[in-house]
């Protein structure tokens, strides 16, 4: 009598995670990026993610195996951070963004979407209103809308890591610097694209939900986990909410 088996489910696997060399204003820029193992003209838009001011992209690496089924996905080191090389003086929001804007021109995309993560906002906004064309849809997760009371806390506090070992001359301080001074509220309303803000529960929480003020139109989706939680254990979540945004 012959055997019978059940029927396997196909269940896509995550994709590879990648990671090369791009030319950049400041040197090299290291990149991680995963796509599709088969390419094609059915990929959707391409998806750029952008790190907070303290480690580096690898804080993605488990969400663009997911989001890289469907998709090219790419998480560059900032300048300065990770393995990537640093501005030799201190530079502007502005300059960091004109230096991922190289890495897009390398690529020749024509249309991209744009993920900012806490201070990494701050470039994805200047990236997409320096580039409205190009850039098509921006996501943001956990803003900092911060009150005057609250920036002149974080800027008097220097930003020190957890060591609080910062050098003058350290290109995670100029960064850091870069971002207490770049005007925010005057900035975002000034954005053209769709805007998903995830707002997940951190120490930005309302400083998030601030977005509502400046942007009605944004859509603001709240989240349990903390920033770092939902890239690092909870991937699935993000990817879901991002490729749910993407595709609508």
């Amino acid at each position: 009598m012959p055997r019978l088996t059940q029927p396997r489910l196909a269940v896509e696997a995550p994709a590879r995670v990648r990671r090369g060399y791009f030319e950049c204003r400041y040197g090299q820029l290291h990149v991680h990026n995963a796509m599709p193992p088969g390419g094609g003209f059915e990929e959707g838009i391409p998806l750029l993610c952008i790190h907070d001011l303290t480690g580096s992209a690898r804080i993605f690496t488990r969400f663009l195996a997911l989001l890289g089924q469907d998709r090219s996905v790419y998480a560059p080191d900032l300048p300065g951070f990770g393995e990537s090389d640093g501005p030799a003086s201190r530079a502007a929001i502005a300059d960091y963004a004109a230096a991922l804007g190289d890495f897009l021109d390398s690529l020749r995309l024509r249309q991209v979407a744009v993920l900012g993560l806490r201070a990494g906002t701050l470039l994805a906004t200047e990236l997409a209103i320096q580039r409205p064309t190009q850039v098509s849809r921006v996501l943001m997760v956990s803003l900092p809308l911060l009150s005057e009371p609250e920036r002149q806390a974080r800027a008097q506090a220097g930003g020190a890591g957890a060591d609080g070992a910062l050098r003058p001359s350290d290109p995670l301080r100029w960064a850091l610097e870069a971002a207490t001074q770049y005007p925010l509220r005057e900035r975002l309303p000034k954005l053209t694209q769709r805007l998903l803000v995830l707002r997940p529960r951190d120490d930005l929480w309302e400083a998030t939900a601030r977005v509502r003020e400046l942007l009605p139109s944004a859509r603001v989706s709240d989240l349990e986990q903390p920033a770092a939680e939902l890239f690092g254990s909870a991937p699935q979540r993000a990817a879901d909410a991002v490729r749910e945004f993407l595709h609508t």
